[in-house]
């Protein structure tokens, strides 16, 4: 693990959430459900390479959070309430349907997955 490689992932992951904020104000919901999805994915990432030096080359959301739940059981919360579970699987799902399927986000639902990152799982994540 490089300084550089985790500095990058992180500024990456801040760069894709403020293109999501920039992307539903502009009505381009397909593409900020995908910069919500990307965020995510990447600060789960970004902390597990620095707390174990590595991570795994996967998509799911869930399983980066099962991985980073194994080194801090604050995180587990988040998969055991069945609101955020909701989320989360809508957040890992915009991977592909925002990319690959005829898929069209609204821009309540779009708004509501931006709220919940912010709220909810991003102090979870910082707090890792």
């Amino acid at each position: 693990m490089s300084f550089e490689e985790v500095e990058v992932l992180r500024d990456r992951a801040e760069a894709f959430l403020k293109n999501a904020e920039r992307l539903v104000e502009e009505g381009a919901q397909d593409l900020a459900a995908f910069n919500i999805e990307q965020h995510c994915q990447l600060m789960l990432k970004y902390k597990l390479l620095i707390k174990t030096g590595t991570y795994p080359r996967a998509h799911s959301i869930i399983r980066l959070i099962r991985e980073l739940s194994r080194i801090s059981s604050g995180l587990q919360s988040i998969l055991e309430d069945a609101d955020n579970m909701v989320y989360l699987t809508k957040i890992e799902d915009a991977y592909i349907g925002a990319r690959y399927l005829p898929r069209r986000y609204e821009e309540s639902e779009v708004r509501s997955m931006l709220k919940f990152v912010k709220e909810v799982f991003k102090d979870l994540v910082e707090g890792v």
